[in-house]
């Protein structure tokens, strides 16, 4: 079901979707200390999980978008927000995000969905929560939202609601979009940080599929993806990878409660990832487009202390206000 267009009214800078998109990264950040539990996975891989609580009995599991972890300030101001509104906060560093590289050849990826479970079912058998909320940041919310129709019969009854942000629902549509000239410098930020993390695969695995001279190379994701991300996790190429990981296919499955805030100007997507037709027909899916926001951005103005209206939105669905 799509909402009405949400109030969403910034001041003239931020109407700009790279400067809007690029603010909080640059110019803001959060002070907020976390406690740290190490999950072990079954498949003896790893992640940390980090914790900041405040003895509710809801608990807010968030994933961060790409080469995002819980040090991201969208993902910090969130986790305050959460607090202050009577949420525990729980953040998943996702596989080789939480300062340390991961064990396995894999990582983490756009639908990995297995890791999101494992954690909801360790905060189940292990912690009384009556209430368990998602949110998810770009590459996150494009998990959860997978997660949410893919496994629709399997998810736990305490799964209340979820939230996804600016989220990549078509993965080859936001692909070719970042590939676009004017989205240069996010491209080469993503795949520095990425390719750094594949230098150190590669002292961990001498003899494995990775060429790392061919990945250095790589100037986009399809060639990022097809050399490593595809083969690592199972898939035959880079196409084979998104078309299977896209989550647009899996939303008229889901039956949570579920919002997703996007914007038309976000530079990282494509119009194919904006999911007017599945919202009309789900009535569990809510959207909220706006006009202004960039990706990840949704700022408003430049105080510390007002420029929330992203969290609000997300703490109102949350709380069902």
């Amino acid at each position: 079901m799509r909402l009405n267009n949400p109030i969403y009214n910034p001041v003239f800078l931020f109407k700009s979707k790279h400067f809007n998109t690029m603010y909080r990264t640059l110019f803001q950040d959060f002070e907020l200390e976390y406690s740290r539990k190490r999950l072990e996975l079954k498949d003896g891989d790893f992640l940390d999980l980090d914790f900041s609580i405040v003895n509710s009995k809801k608990v807010t599991i968030i994933i961060h978008g790409l080469e995002g972890s819980s040090n991201s300030t969208y993902v910090k101001s969130l986790v305050i927000n959460l607090n202050k509104n009577t949420h525990d906060a729980i953040v998943i560093n996702l596989r080789g995000c939480g300062g340390e590289i991961n064990r396995l050849i894999s990582s983490y990826h756009s639908g990995k969905t297995d890791d999101l479970a494992e954690v909801i079912n360790y905060l189940s058998s292990y912690y009384t929560y009556d209430e368990i909320n998602l949110v998810g940041f770009s590459l996150g919310g494009n998990i959860i939202l997978k997660y949410l129709g893919e496994q629709v019969y399997t998810i736990p009854s305490k799964i209340a609601s979820a939230v996804t942000i600016s989220v990549p629902c078509d993965l080859k549509g936001s692909s070719i979009e970042l590939s676009k000239f004017w989205n240069a410098i996010y491209m080469r930020r993503f795949l520095l940080s990425l390719k750094q993390k594949l230098q150190l695969k590669i002292k961990q695995f001498p003899n494995s599929f990775i060429d790392i001279e061919k990945i250095e190379k790589s100037t986009n994701f399809f060639d990022f993806d097809d050399l490593y991300t595809a083969p690592a996790h199972g898939f035959k190429d880079a196409f084979d990878y998104w078309e299977k990981n896209s989550s647009k296919q899996f939303i008229p499955n889901i039956k949570v409660p579920t919002l997703l805030i996007t914007s038309s100007d976000d530079p990282f997507l494509s119009p194919s990832c904006i999911p007017f037709i599945e919202a009309k027909n789900n009535t569990n899916f809510h959207l909220e487009n706006t006009k202004y926001g960039g990706h990840v951005g949704f700022n408003s103005n430049f105080s510390m202390t007002t420029n929330n209206w992203l969290e609000k939105k997300i703490v109102q669905f949350l709380n069902k206000i």
